[in-house]
């Protein structure tokens, strides 16, 4: 199958107060075509870093980043590649639907297109009626949908996220996973996901890729091998979910203690 994301030896050195910080150290991954991967760790472990290095927001300071077979050049980012950031980044003097077109605006697309593709994306993610609302008005949940659908309504075909859901309620989290779950099993974009949450990890991913406390160094990764399409809630009552939780889980938890320690 079709590597779309790759890093080889992946670094990151931070300058902070005169010393160096090494942030992220020899990380290697590949993500495939239509595969949804979450990238978990303790915090300050480099997961955002890594993201940020291979949506072309940091330059990396060692190693390769290739997305398609290709090495990423910061001066042209891949019209493919779509970003999700921790918290909404809506224009809160446009209204939930020029937000969401906005993207197509930018790229020329005929206003009645524009509308119809909306239109569309407003009905995915469950803002019927709200699109002529402004951002203020909404809960932090439809907001979220509203970003997420922002990006995907240009089509990407490798979505990036980071910690979209991470402010949220565990009510309206579980209703973005369902969101979220729905519009991946349609679509099969390829997904890297970065989470602190493992419940998040189980339950949107194919593969979990664990990271070591700072610097982050890939520990151990996990197959995800729940039957899709999934329900974000039931699934958290199955034997299949307790068991890998508490396997991973106990990775997971050593690297808090070292995080702490260090």
């Amino acid at each position: 199958m079709t590597i779309r994301i790759e890093t080889r030896d992946l670094g990151k050195t931070f300058a902070v107060d005169g010393r160096d910080m090494r942030a992220v150290d020899g990380v290697s991954l590949a993500i495939r075509e239509g595969e949804f991967v979450a990238l978990l760790g303790p915090s300050g472990c480099g997961k955002s870093t890594i993201l940020n290095m291979i949506a072309t927001l940091l330059p990396n300071s060692s190693g390769e980043i290739l997305v398609d077979g290709q090495p990423i050049d910061r001066r042209r980012p891949s019209r493919n590649v779509g970003y999700v950031f921790q918290r909404d980044t809506l224009f809160p003097w446009r209204t939930v639907q020029a937000n969401i077109g906005y993207a197509l605006e930018l790229a020329g697309v005929a206003a009645d297109e524009r509308r119809e593709r909306t239109q569309t994306a407003l009905a995915q993610a469950g803002l019927q009626g709200f699109g002529h609302y402004y951002p203020t008005s909404l809960s932090g949940g439809m907001r979220q949908r509203a970003a997420l659908m922002r990006t995907l309504i240009v089509q990407p075909q490798i979505l990036l996220m980071d910690e979209p859901f991470g402010a949220l309620d565990t009510h309206t989290k579980l209703e973005m996973h369902r969101v979220l779950l729905n519009i991946w099993e349609r679509e099969k974009q390829t997904v890297l996901f970065v989470t602190h949450d493992l419940g998040e990890a189980l339950t949107l991913s194919d593969r979990i890729i664990l990271l070591s406390a700072r610097p982050g160094r890939i520990k151990e990764e996990f197959t995800v091998d729940f039957p899709r399409p999934r329900d974000a809630v039931t699934l958290r009552e199955t034997p299949a979910y307790a068991a890998l939780f508490s396997r991973i889980w106990h990775s997971l938890g050593e690297e808090f203690v070292k995080g702490a320690q260090a």
